[in-house]
């Protein structure tokens, strides 16, 4: 009986913990990981292919910042507005240049040669001899007007705004603006006075350009990039540029976490899921840990080789990780054990598989949706068709989820939901494949059988079944009922109906070979063959069925779990009426052996085995005494069932209280059925 609160152990601990060491490992073995973190830099080389798991989108600073320096090397310098007070005050400067002229000109005492040498001392004109005796030569009239046109030239050309990289262009346009009534050496002399004065107006303004390189930058719109799924982002040696490093950080295969923190993330998930396995099988299915180990140890198994190569395969790939048949391991486990313990370590296998992953919160549904549904759906498999069914509901499903998460995608791109489409329902088929394959390797190493054998060995044409009808119909006809009561029973309790159903046909196979040693294949009315014989050649007789059952059973191919319920259904109890007839002979003389009379057992070792002993002793005696009423069929079934459990023969199984009284109920409502009152018609 399954204890209340179960206990650790040592080996379970030992097995989970060696089990949590080997998917750490598949988790951060540099092959089943990302590419490290601190081994990409940009102008650094990569050692692999990296693609796009999916196609997306990001916004790269990179190109980014190339695109505001554009835009700010297309800004132009900013100047002020034309300043007024510059222009007044160059024509202030023009005219004390034509007073200092005209003092020149007025100087009575100075010579003529100091007179030519003091205009050339102007330091705002370059005076030549011959415009200093040109300026010497002429009259008053005439300095009067080349005066007057100096300052109308110059007041013309300032009006204008005057940038500084415009100032030689200004300068230019002064020699046309001289009136034409001037004469050449005139000209050349308002021009020599007037050029000089002409400076910029219109000065630069570093605040002004700033502001408008700063402006130019913020008007830039932020520059994304956009990798298809399955475009490649760098191949192998391939030197990293800032636009690779970018998307390589977006995707999370660069990260300025170190390896520490990386080893520290990847043991807490393994902690976290291998605790919730654990305690699950420890609390909930202690039979895998006590009765069927090598169930676990293969689970367990078969959880690392399906990660160990999915973290290998779907590395850095944008649609393998979508076809990888992840979901054939719940499967599998579901088939051969319990669809519970598939759906709990599906969980797991999906949450460490997508672990690391860009798209892990996606990977991770698609793969436990997809896993769950295709496991409700195939259940424990009993026909091909429904493998086929189950793979193309767990595609839909997938696909359903694939699409769910990419229509809210920032880019949306259909070619790529297409593909993952298709690479959903190809995972689906080939999931059930895959599933066919490891249901029958593994159910040939556990000593197991498929649903797909126990529906083909539940049918009436079965060679051994055929023997047991034509040469035992009275013992058949009782494993008919039996396997009706056992299989309703096991079906209320959550075991493995169809395996219980089978091995109730097949447990009292061995009475194939002496059938009128037993009274249900006896005429009514005839002499009982153990009548005249010795209790205890009667009872190695009767209990010899079960070794000429294992005989057959072996003879004619049964899988071992279903030889258990031949070799169990009677365990190690004893044929009561010889023994009590052998005691009575031998009371007085010693010579009475109980051992004699005790079946070979084992005793029941699944909840299985167990359902069938029940099934078989309530059915018999349901059948020899006839129960009147529902508290006859009440008292009959309570007082079966607790003599075997006084008699300790199900202290090997995990049936708990809670079960024994569901099977109790069980019992009685299918039993009901056949022994309710009939009408009496009239002779």
């Amino acid at each position: 009986m399954q204890a209340l609160h179960p206990r650790i152990n040592l080996k379970s601990f030992i097995t989970f913990l060696a089990f949590a060491v080997l998917c750490f490992a598949s988790l951060v073995l540099p092959f089943t990981y990302r590419q490290s973190p601190v081994s990409l830099n940009v102008g650094s080389v990569s050692t692999q292919d990296i693609r796009a798991p999916q196609t997306f989108t990001f916004v790269s600073d990179s190109l980014t910042e190339t695109a505001r320096d554009q835009a700010e090397k297309a800004v132009l310098p900013v100047y002020l507005a034309a300043d007024p007070a510059i222009s007044r005050q160059q024509i202030e400067n023009m005219k004390g240049v034509l007073n200092y002229i005209s003092s020149v000109r007025a100087d009575g005492f100075a010579t003529y040669e100091q007179k030519i040498s003091d205009l050339q001392a102007l330091e705002n004109a370059t005076i030549t001899n011959e415009i200093a005796e040109n300026l010497l030569s002429f009259n008053q009239d005439k300095w009067q007007a080349v005066q007057n046109e100096a300052l109308f030239v110059l007041e013309e050309v300032m009006r204008s705004t005057i940038r500084e990289d415009q100032i030689t262009q200004a300068k230019r346009s002064v020699l046309p603006l001289i009136s034409y009534s001037f004469s050449s050496s005139e000209t050349e002399i308002i021009n020599t006075l007037v050029t000089p004065m002409v400076v910029a107006n219109s000065l630069f303004s570093n605040d002004k350009t700033n502001e408008a390189i700063e402006q130019a930058r913020a008007e830039v719109e932020p520059v994304t990039k956009t990798y298809i799924s399955g475009e490649t982002i760098v191949s192998t040696g391939q030197v990293i540029t800032p636009i690779i490093w970018e998307a390589l950080q977006e995707l999370g295969l660069i990260s300025p976490q170190s390896e520490i923190l990386k080893y520290v993330s990847s043991g807490l998930l393994v902690f976290a899921v291998v605790t919730m396995e654990y305690l699950y099988v420890l609390r909930y299915r202690r039979s895998l840990l006590q009765y069927d180990y090598k169930s676990l140890l293969s689970i367990l198994g078969l959880f690392v080789i399906f990660l160990f190569l999915a973290r290998i395969f779907i590395l850095n790939r944008a649609v393998v990780p979508y076809i990888f048949p992840i979901a054939a391991f719940g499967l599998t486990i579901s088939s051969l054990v319990n669809y519970e313990v598939g759906i709990l370590f599906s969980i797991g296998l999906s949450t460490f598989t997508a672990y690391g992953q860009s798209n892990s919160v996606e990977l991770t549904l698609f793969y436990i949706l997809a896993t769950i549904v295709a496991i409700f759906v195939l259940q424990r498999g009993r026909r091909i068709t429904i493998f086929f069914t189950a793979g193309l509901i767990q595609g839909l499903v997938g696909a359903a989820t694939v699409v769910a998460y990419r229509l809210i995608s920032a880019y949306f791109d259909m070619e790529g939901i297409l593909t993952l489409i298709g690479a959903s329902f190809l995972n689906g088929m080939a999931s059930v494949s895959l599933t066919l394959i490891l249901q029958y390797a593994l159910a040939a190493l556990l000593g197991k059988t498929t649903a797909l054998q126990l529906m083909d060995l539940s049918r009436p044409d079965h060679p051994l079944l055929q023997l047991i009808m034509t040469s035992a119909p009275g013992s058949y006809q009782h494993s008919l009922q039996v396997a009706n009561l056992a299989e309703q029973a096991a079906r209320n309790i959550d075991a493995d109906p169809l395996l219980t159903r089978v091995g109730a046909l097949y447990h009292d196979a061995g009475k194939a070979l002496n059938p009128a040693f037993f009274i249900e294949n006896q005429v009514s009315g005839n002499i009982d063959t153990h009548d005249d014989m010795d209790p205890v050649d009667s009872a190695s007789t009767i209990i010899k069925h079960v070794h000429d059952g294992i005989k057959l059973a072996r003879e004619y191919h049964l899988p071992p779990q279903v030889e258990a319920f031949i070799s169990e259904h009677h365990g190690s109890s004893v044929t009561k009426y010889q023994m009590s007839k052998a005691k009575e002979i031998h009371a007085m003389d010693g010579k009475f052996d109980p051992a004699k009379f005790a079946y070979p057992g084992p005793n029941p070792r699944s909840r299985e085995t167990a359902i069938l002993m029940m099934a078989d002793k309530v059915e018999a005696r349901a059948k020899a005494e006839i129960p009147k009423n529902d508290e006859d069929l009440t008292n009959l079934i309570n007082s079966s069932i607790d003599s075997i459990l006084r008699e300790g023969y199900l202290d090997n199984t995990s049936l708990t209280l809670k079960n024994i009284q569901t099977i109790k109920e069980s019992f009685f409502n299918t039993l009901k059925n056949t022994y309710h009152p009939r009408i009496q018609y009239p002779k």
